[in-house]
């Protein structure tokens, strides 16, 4: 089982603040299953907009956040043994299906966001991913995406 802190998540995915959404991962089995951890506070950028009477972190984000987990898990199996060649390729989110918002996600919630590998075909990864906060879930989602040269 893998565990990452926020300086090697940032050794996986591109992305900087205001736009890496991940603190943590506590758990990743490659292949199989991926466990990570947004902590969602006030200072976040998007609640000053997202709603100020009622700050709510927007569902897309919650998407996001889950296909950066899913880039992880993606990097981790199928990628690792070509650790060299990962400056040179990025994980694409292509595709979000049958996408529900069950709940809102406030400031002072921990998102626990879960990830599956379902499947792979001609380079197209399928993952099922859920996030809850307090063990109820807000948001579910079948994501699909694809890795490519970074300069393609």
């Amino acid at each position: 089982m893998t565990v990452l802190d926020i300086n090697q998540i940032k050794n996986y995915l591109p992305h900087r603040y205001p736009f890496l959404l991940l603190d943590k991962v506590i758990g990743c089995v490659p292949g199989e299953s991926i466990t990570a951890v947004k902590n969602v506070t006030i200072n976040e950028p998007f609640f000053l907009g997202h709603f100020p009477q009622q700050p709510l972190m927007p569902g897309v984000l919650i998407i996001e956040a889950m296909a950066q987990a899913a880039a992880i898990l993606g990097v981790i199996s199928g990628a690792e043994s070509r650790r060299e060649e990962l400056d040179d390729t990025l994980y694409y989110l292509v595709g979000i299906d049958n996408a529900r918002f069950r709940k809102i996600v406030g400031p002072g919630d921990q998102l626990i966001i879960e990830v599956k590998f379902i499947t792979v075909r001609r380079n197209i990864w399928k993952f099922s991913a859920t996030a809850s906060v307090d063990g109820k879930i807000v948001a579910n989602t079948e994501l699909l995406t694809t890795v490519a040269d970074a300069d393609s």
